[in-house]
């Protein structure tokens, strides 16, 4: 069942009135509406979410994600490879909400993250479930596990780059049921098309018989 009482959320409608908009807010609605895109959210009730990012199929989902980020004013955290964070670009990437994960050494990803949601008491993870820009055949189940084991809900981030629109969609709660669960998903994203839709991986949970 997906979490009610929801504020919707468009370029012309925040969370809060236009007069008490910041700066930043302002200026990714104005960058969205030049750049011809529409914002449609579905405002969190919940202070703790992990967040589906889907279809990702460019490097442009990050600046849309970037935008969607400064465009509702909440506290969005992602999760990517700790080369990005390496440099002197390691700093911005950690102030824009970025989590560095070290994929090359075999720690339990999804315990770490479900166990950061008990340290704080407001947390909003991004997590792209096809993990790559390339086609996937599959969902990674990581981000459904780490919802159930936090006791979260999972909130249907989109983007769409036929209708151009982006936004945050319905939540639930994972029941622990993921065939079922996952249909939930697949319905929504039935008509999202990221920007290379050849690239676009289908929304089912890995072959009992494929390899890690």
């Amino acid at each position: 069942m997906t979490e009610q009482n929801r504020q919707p959320l468009s370029a012309a409608q925040d969370a809060t009135s236009a007069t008490k908009r910041t700066w930043r807010q302002r200026l990714a609605l104005a960058i969205l509406h030049w750049l011809g895109w529409t914002l449609r959210v579905e405002m969190p009730t919940s202070p703790k979410n992990v967040i589906t990012a889907a279809p990702h199929t460019s490097n442009w989902d990050f600046m849309y994600l970037l935008l969607l980020l400064w465009a509702t004013n909440l506290p969005l955290n992602w999760v990517g490879k700790d080369t990005l964070f390496r440099g002197p670009m390691g700093g911005i990437m950690r102030r824009l909400g970025g989590i560095p994960v070290n994929r090359r050494v075999r720690t339990n990803f999804v315990a770490q993250i479900a166990d950061a949601f008990q340290q704080y008491d407001r947390l909003m993870v991004v997590i792209t479930p096809e993990g790559t820009r390339g086609k996937s055949p599959y969902w990674h189940t990581g981000f459904y596990y780490i919802a159930l084991m936090a006791g979260v809900p999972i909130v249907l981030g989109f983007i769409d780059y036929k209708k151009r629109e982006l936004g945050l969609g319905p939540s639930f709660r994972p029941t622990g049921n993921i065939e079922a669960d996952f249909d939930i998903m697949r319905r929504f994203y039935a008509d999202k098309i990221g920007q290379y839709p050849h690239s676009q991986g289908e929304i089912r949970l890995k072959p009992p018989s494929a390899s890690p």
